[in-house]
Order: C-alpha cells, then structure tokens, then sequence
C-alpha cells in the first residue's frame, strides 16, 4: 500500500485498469498522513467540520480528516475544481427513503466511495456506482456473535474454515458484504443474511456487480464492488444485489 501524499493529489493514486468503470484506487496509513491533512482540514465543508468535531477520540479524527481531505483533492482534480469547491449530496435511503443514501456529486459526474478503519484509508473513483471497505482483521473472539447474523451459506463456509482462519475468512467476508452495500445504497440497514458475498477464497459472482479483494496491509482485508453496466445520469437508484432467496 502506498500512502504518500504529494501536491493536491495523493501519490498513492493509480488507475485501477482491472476492474471495469474503476478509475482510480487510493489507499493510505493515517499516522503517515495525519499532520498533512490536518494543515488542510480547511477544504472539508460545513457538515464534515461538524462531523469532524463529534468524535471524541484523536485516532478518529484523524482518520476522518486524512479519509476527506484525501477524498475532496481526488474529486478535485477528477472534476477540475477546487477541493473545497466539490459539492457532494446523498441519495434517498434505499431502505427508508431518508436522506443518508450513497454520498454523490451532483450529476454523476463521477462515482466514490471511501472506507476508514483503525490506521488506514482506502478511496475508490469510478464511472459507475462503486463502494469500498477496509478493516481489520478481528480477534477470534469478537467473531461469533456477528458471524451468527451473516448468510447461511457464509455461515457454513466459516464453519467449514480452520479455527486459525476464520478472523482472516470473516474479515474477507464482512469488506466484501459492506462494499456491496455501500455501493448499492443500502448499507448496513439491510439483514445481513440478506446477501451472500462468500467467505471463501473468492467472492460471490453476481450478474449486475463485480466484488474484488484488494490488496491490504497485513492484518486488514479490503475489498471493492461495482457495477457491471453504466449507471444512469438520473437519480434513479441501481438494481440491488442479490438476495438470500436468490443465491441459496
């Protein structure tokens, strides 16, 4: 993983010519990025500022401020504007209809999805809908009761692992099923034995979105989902994923 930050894009950037509509992947390490972004929380805007100020623990803070100001240079130079001048909204809430759906730029003009975990950021820019997850690896003991909660066949695929590798098959699990999520809109306000993203050494294949593992730092699992076909220019929310029903 690359993290270093250089003029008003992170260097860490590069085309992600693998995975069809994915412009660009960027991941960094927050202690190595930490002072930067703080010199520049300038750019974030009203609601990031306000976001920015509730968390009560330093880690997140920074966190949160390398992930947007990382986040609002990439779209900056995506879009041709000025950081601090990228308008981002919110789609409807597929689930409630509430005004807290997948983070857009008005237009569609490009696709994004960010992801912060203890220590590390990862951005994807897309042509279609995309959404990323980075996290890490859990202790085995704080796997059971979340694990219960996942797909049946999810369910039976960590019980079919050695015990040495269910936090790393977990792990593997939980990023590709919040990637998807993110990027259909949904989230986690959806039963997550709703849909099946495996827990095996590859990820569920579906008809309408493209789940990858991404390369991580050891101790973390990264994964990302996009869509298979161009999204329209309305504010139209795609297809959702496969459901339990479907894929059982």
């Amino acid at each position: 993983m690359r993290d270093d930050m250089v003029a008003d894009v992170p260097a860490g950037s590069g085309p992600a010519t693998t995975l069809p509509g994915v412009e660009l992947l960027w991941s960094g390490r927050v202690p190595d990025l930490a002072e930067d972004a703080a010199a520049h929380r300038h750019l974030l805007d009203a609601e990031e500022s306000v976001r920015l100020e509730a968390f009560r623990l330093a880690v997140d803070r920074d966190a949160y401020t390398v992930a947007h100001v990382a986040l609002r240079r990439m779209l900056g130079e995506r879009l041709g504007q000025a950081p601090e001048a990228v308008t981002m909204t919110r789609r409807p809430c597929t689930h409630c209809g509430g005004p807290h759906g997948r983070p857009v730029v008005p237009g569609n003009a490009v696709h994004f999805s960010l992801s912060h975990t203890s220590g590390l950021v990862l951005i994807a820019l897309a042509s279609v809908p995309v959404g990323v997850d980075v996290e890490a690896v859990p202790e085995p003991g704080m796997i059971t009761e979340v694990a219960a909660q996942l797909h049946p066949r999810e369910r039976t695929e960590l019980a079919a692992a050695p015990a040495e590798q269910h936090p790393a098959a977990f792990a593997r699990c939980w990023t590709r099923k919040e990637a998807l999520l993110k990027a259909t809109g949904v989230g986690l306000n959806e039963d997550l034995s709703h849909t099946y993203v495996g827990a095996g050494a590859q990820p569920a294949a579906g008809a309408d979105w493209l789940l990858a593992d991404l390369p991580a730092d050891p101790g973390y699992a990264a994964a990302v989902a996009v869509h298979l076909r161009q999204a329209p220019a309305s504010g139209v929310e795609q297809p959702r994923a496969p459901r339990a029903q479907d894929t059982q």
